[in-house]
């Protein structure tokens, strides 16, 4: 690596979990057990079994899904910086999608472990009450441009509500105008259409119902000045003080993420090597077809660490 390249560390959102998921740090690892005990005593319940045992009907339940990534993924940064005794290079920024951006403030010191396992099952919590109130979905739209997915979404009434990476575009909804978006979809060409497996419409103007709750338990949160730049998910530029990454929090559950676009900033910023730090492998695919010149590297378990700490 040139000595002019800088790191990013990234951290996946919600999705990429599986029934099993940290088994192999918690057993391996004093670490990464640390952080799953820590969570355990915070929540007041064992998400470490949740996460390893299931039931995977529970484990996919918004308000536990949440949690269990995010303490999935730092038990894994955890393990990671133990085993390479500090010498895994520092990221020059770190971010994370949607959920995983509150991995990312972890990560970079500006919200505690506790604090944070206990906001992100709030929002979780706020995020699936949304649904009843405003029934919507998601909806991935793929092999279409953006201004053509913004003008499919002008005339069926849905939102962008993911930018992640060319020719993936989710957008979010009513259910019935996601059917009038899926056809015009159609009609323009998409290479296919995949509909997520989510509760509501998340980051569109459907979660506005629990906005002012969710401010209200923000607001109450302990953050800190992070360490290190933490890219903004909703316009794609760092947050490095308190009151901006608030802001974000709660702008961030009805806006749109831009995935795309953070990578863009990183990687215009000089960074030409991604951790991809938590469960499953979303980002080091996106990230790859972004620009296919950067360097990925996927942490997902103790073979992963342990390899890297050969090396």
């Amino acid at each position: 690596m040139a000595e002019s390249s800088k790191v990013a560390y990234v951290f996946p959102g919600q999705g990429s979990q599986n029934t099993g998921m940290g088994l192999d740090l918690y057993n391996s690892n004093p670490s990464a057990k640390e952080v799953f005990d820590e969570a355990d005593t915070s929540l007041g319940f064992s998400l470490s079994r949740l996460c390893f045992e299931g039931p995977d009907e529970e484990l996919t339940k918004t308000h536990n899904v949440q949690p269990a990534i995010l303490v999935i993924s730092i038990a894994c940064l955890r393990a990671l910086q133990a085993a390479r005794r500090g010498s895994i290079p520092s990221p020059a920024f770190v971010a994370g999608h949607s959920l995983g951006e509150y991995t990312a403030l972890v990560a970079a010191g500006a919200l505690g472990l506790a604090d944070a396992v206990l906001l992100v099952r709030e929002r979780g919590r706020l995020m699936h009450e949304a649904g009843p109130r405003n029934p919507g979905s998601m909806l991935a739209v793929i092999g279409l441009d953006e201004e053509t997915v913004k003008d499919i979404c002008l005339q069926s009434g849905t939102e962008i509500s993911n930018i992640n990476c060319p020719g993936q575009i989710v957008i979010s909804g009513a259910l019935q105008a996601l059917a009038e978006a899926s056809k015009l979809a159609k009609t323009r060409g998409a290479r296919a259409l995949i509909p997520l497996k989510v509760s509501g419409a998340f980051h569109s103007a459907l979660m506005e119902p629990v906005i002012a709750e969710f401010n209200r338990i923000v607001s109450d949160v302990r953050f800190r000045p992070p360490s290190v730049p933490v890219i903004s998910n909703v316009n794609a530029r760092p947050l490095i003080d308190v009151d901006s990454i608030k802001e974000e929090l709660v702008k961030q559950l009805r806006n749109c993420i831009q995935w795309q676009g953070s990578v863009e900033y990183m990687m215009h910023s000089g960074v030409t090597t991604f951790y991809e730090i938590g469960p499953g492998r979303v980002l080091t695919g996106l990230i790859r077809r972004i620009d296919s010149e950067l360097q990925v590297f996927n942490i997902s378990g103790i073979e992963d660490i342990a390899q890297l700490a050969r090396e």
